[in-house]
């Protein structure tokens, strides 16, 4: 069994992964030899699992090995040859739209980019940018977000880098350390960091198949005082839920009620053929609305739209976002700018629905009903193993299949919480193959017949 020779100094996944490819490169580990399982290794050295499954996660990306399902890790025949280290996929645990078949994306970005650079303006491009975006992209963005019925226009809608951007000079502006927000059980990480790094109480409130329960905020702002509360309306992050226009309307009606913020983080709204109308639209004179491009065309825009309830308030963020970010990438918003009038937007979005779509329908034909939740065009999926089942040996089983699986621990406000569950993205640089391949493991590891320990290989 090949056992590496491991520096003294620096994390120890690196060290077991810099021994092997320094062991490949000096020949004493051939092409297609065979490495010994995670816990075998593990094992050997004495460290925890954790440690071994990021060391081979690292070489992975590096090129060094692949993963073959059951049969183990091998090392690659030509190892780091086909992908540079520098640019080759890796996983971070974001939820990742996938890479339509045929995409668009890089052909219709090059000429965008080009018109912009060969503008008679460009150089307007090349400078720093006003903070919250010059007027003509928040005017861009306050007609895409009319176009859902929300009352925008340029002085309330700012273009920031990202929902994470925004949510973070939201939060800023308009709430203050022991501030009470509710949420449901399982939130966005995102989030989460942002209120416990302001020192926020976060409330968890009962949700169900359509998300946040309406009378249990109705409840939490009868007993405390609440200032605001979070939601994602369409396909949450991470449970997949999606509110109709019912439930919407009820949420409003309480924030009405007991004067309440709403912080509406819209990530997947534009994704449905059939889009909802969103909060904003419902109560805009207290929503904050964030939609960003990063969900629903590609995460390497990295534009989004803050939409504030007034003038006033869309300035009080403008000063967070100066102090974070200073401004978003000049040249992607000038080219969601022109996508976002021209309709080639929707037609990125459409290429990605679609692929969400045909991706679901592997899904349905190898998992089966009953044994996860997601939204129909959405590309992650929520699974509770149930019993004997524990989320994170899955975690670790499936991260060998390429996907990129996040324990619920992740996600949960409540430390305690018992309910255990995960969310599997299916998106991402996976392709078809690949996610067939892997989902047939998913299929064999949820299996309520198994009473076998899962291999991690």
């Amino acid at each position: 069994m090949w056992l590496p020779d491991l520096d003294r100094s620096g994390p120890k996944y690196l060290s077991i992964s810099s021994a092997l490819a320094r062991d490949i490169e000096e020949g004493r580990l051939a092409a297609g030899h065979r490495l010994p399982s995670q816990r075998e290794l593990a094992d050997a050295l004495g460290v925890d699992l954790g440690t071994v499954t990021r060391a081979y996660r690292e070489a992975r990306r590096l090129g060094l090995i692949d993963a073959d399902g059951r049969r183990g890790s091998f090392v690659r025949s030509q190892p780091g040859a086909t992908i540079p280290a520098d640019i080759a996929p890796f996983d971070t645990g974001m939820n990742l739209p996938p890479i339509p078949v045929n995409s668009s994306l890089a052909r219709r970005y090059r000429a965008s980019l080009d018109r912009v650079l060969q503008s008679p303006l460009a150089a307007n491009r090349l400078q720093y940018q006003p903070s919250g975006g010059a007027p003509v992209d928040r005017a861009a963005g306050a007609a895409w977000l009319s176009r859902r019925g929300i009352e925008a226009s340029e002085d309330t809608v700012l273009a920031v880098s990202g929902a994470q951007t925004g949510l973070h000079a939201i939060a800023s502006a308009m709430l203050g350390e022991g501030d009470v927000v509710c949420t449901g059980p399982f939130v966005y990480p995102g989030w989460l960091a942002v209120a416990r790094r302001m020192k926020l109480e976060i409330v968890a409130l009962p949700s169900d198949g359509e998300g946040l329960d309406p009378a249990a905020l109705e409840r939490a702002c009868a007993s405390r005082p609440v200032q605001a509360v979070y939601v994602v309306p369409t396909n949450d992050n991470p449970t997949t839920a999606t509110m109709g226009e019912a439930r919407r309307r009820e949420i409003a009606a309480v924030a009405r009620r007991h004067d309440l913020r709403i912080i509406e983080d819209d990530a997947y709204g534009y994704l449905p053929s059939s889009p909802l109308p969103p909060l904003a639209a419902l109560a805009p004179e207290r929503t904050w609305h964030v939609a960003s491009l990063s969900k629903i065309i590609s995460p390497a825009l990295r534009v989004a739209y803050l939409r504030a309830p007034s003038l006033r308030e869309a300035w009080r963020v403008m000063a967070d976002v100066h102090e974070t970010t200073v401004m978003a990438p000049p040249l992607n918003v000038a080219v969601a700018t022109a996508w976002l009038g021209d309709g080639s937007w929707a037609e990125l979005v459409g290429e990605v629905r679609a692929e969400c779509v045909a991706r679901q329908a592997m899904v349905r034909d190898i998992l089966g009903d009953g044994t996860y939740r997601a939204d129909p065009e959405g590309y992650h999926l929520w699974v509770e193993p149930g019993p004997g089942r524990l989320s994170s040996e899955l975690t670790v089983a499936l991260a060998a299949a390429g996907l990129s699986v996040v324990s619920s621990d992740a996600f949960a406000v409540d430390p305690e919480e018992r309910r255990r569950a995960m969310r599997i993205s299916i998106g991402g640089a996976l392709g078809r193959d690949r996610l067939e391949r892997a989902l047939q493991l998913v299929a064999t590891l949820l299996d309520p017949a198994r009473d076998r320990p899962i291999p991690l290989v």
